[in-house]
């Protein structure tokens, strides 16, 4: 990614995590790196290439997790997917639900990264897409629901160690378990 463009979403995203989404303008991101409107548009084009822009910097994000993946046994690959996912949602709680409307979901960072997690577990290729769909509806569903308040609280005080979502990895990784078995 070119060096102007990535200040420009790094500003822009900055942006949405300090003031939300609706904050957003060309206008308010041009005044943020010094420049004007007219003079983002060769790097970023108009408003919706932004926010283009700012899911491929979410799933840049979401692509930088601890340790080689070729190196982690699928089953500790899936919780650190599923943990990057709840991070990242948490870090950007404004700009996140834009994976949800602005998806690329055939060349998302996230499906490919559950797809080749998938077939390491062993589960048989014509059952990857499917599974690889349930996964992400899952991901995406609860931790969009965690920051946007959809999802009812698990204890009076939350649940802000994630206890419960290690849980749901958990049984995310049983059912992988029992979908190779079962095939």
């Amino acid at each position: 990614m070119d060096d102007k463009r990535r200040l420009i979403l790094d500003q822009a995203l900055a942006l949405v995590d300090e003031r939300g989404l609706a904050a957003m303008s060309m206008r308010a991101v041009a005044e943020r790196v010094g420049l004007t409107s007219m003079a983002l548009y060769p790097y970023v084009g108009g408003k919706d290439a932004m926010l283009d822009g700012l899911v491929d910097l979410l799933n840049l994000e979401l692509a930088d997790y601890d340790g080689d993946p070729a190196e982690i046994d699928w089953r500790q690959r899936l919780r650190a997917l599923g943990r990057a996912v709840r991070g990242l949602s948490l870090r950007h709680p404004g700009a996140y639900p834009l994976l949800l409307n602005r998806p690329s979901p055939g060349s998302s960072w996230l499906t490919a990264a559950l797809r080749a997690t998938l077939h390491d577990a062993g589960v048989a290729p014509d059952t990857v897409p499917r599974l690889t769909r349930m996964i992400c509806a899952f991901l995406l569903g609860y931790t969009t629901g965690e920051v946007t308040g959809g999802l009812p609280e698990a204890t009076p005080q939350g649940d802000p160690a994630g206890a419960e979502f290690d849980a749901d990895l958990d049984d995310l990784v049983r059912l992988v378990e029992v979908t190779v078995r079962v095939v």
